[in-house]
């Protein structure tokens, strides 16, 4: 019913900088909180950045300063600029969001949704 579809990951040097973009779409009603979380090899997935339906955001604070997440709720869109990327920012990026959803039988559903990953490699 609903998809999230990254792009943008890559490989960069240290120092550089990359934008992660990912759109929803399906059977959207509306899309609250949208948020970047990532996974390193061998450990968990953890929170990078999360933004509100309002524009609030939240950051981990490994990223603050470094990293910004903004939203295009026109396009159901969210991204993640990622500036002065460091080694240890190589991870799996995952696109996550609160979404209602309108069903087959005309009721609304509340589902977080997840997107496939995108691989951001910083390495000189």
């Amino acid at each position: 019913q609903v998809q999230l579809v990254e792009s943008g990951g890559g490989l960069v040097q240290p120092g550089g900088s990359l934008r992660l973009s990912c759109a929803a779409s399906g059977s959207i009603l509306s899309i609250d909180v949208m948020g970047w979380y990532r996974q390193a090899p061998g450990k968990q997935r953890e929170l990078v950045a999360v933004i509100s339906s309002g524009g609030t955001t939240n950051y981990a604070g490994s990223v603050k300063g470094r990293f910004t997440i903004s939203r295009d709720n026109a396009k159901n869109t969210v991204y993640l600029q990622m500036n002065s990327l460091k080694p240890e920012d190589t991870a799996v990026y995952y696109c996550n969001a609160g979404v209602v959803v309108t069903t087959a039988t005309g009721t609304f559903r509340r589902g977080a949704y997840w997107g496939q990953g995108t691989q951001v490699t910083v390495s000189s």
